[in-house]
């Protein structure tokens, strides 16, 4: 009976010391966020204006939005938040959450952007008023290969 007791004393104390061994912890280093590269050419895929949706009524296919590492240039104008070329950034170029477009002599007029991939593919959307603060839209582009 003794012996028995000394064998599952000894089989407990090797458990316990493989249950700790088992227990290591491994640092895993977190990857550096790539940063976010807007630069190319983008159209409109869908806008709304006050919740209606535009592209019904408007032919949203010819705008381009062209930037091009901290300038933008516009083609076949839509409303926009800026009327006319010139420099953006971003406020944080690895989590933005806000882009911000200075027109060429104008003043820097931010908005909310996000950076979301829908359907394997990266699209911008952007929420602004143009103007009349009555007036909200979104547009939301993709980039054009």
């Amino acid at each position: 009976m003794k012996k028995n007791y000394n064998i599952k004393r000894m089989l407990l104390l090797m458990l316990v010391v493989l249950m700790a061994a088992a227990c290591k912890t491994e640092k895993v280093l977190p990857k550096q966020e790539a940063l976010k590269d807007i630069s190319g050419s983008w159209q409109v895929i869908k806008a709304t204006r006050n919740g209606t949706d535009l592209s019904t009524l408007v032919d949203l296919s010819q705008f381009r939005i062209n930037f091009d590492g901290v300038g933008y240039k516009l083609m076949n104008k839509l409303p926009f938040i800026v009327t006319q070329d010139g420099a953006f950034s971003l406020d944080d170029p690895l989590y933005p959450y806000k882009i911000t477009f200075t027109a060429a002599g104008g003043t820097p007029i931010s908005t909310a952007f996000t950076y979301p991939i829908v359907n394997g593919k990266r699209q911008l959307s952007l929420t602004f008023s143009p103007g009349c603060t009555n007036n909200s839209y979104i547009y939301v582009l993709q980039r054009v290969n």
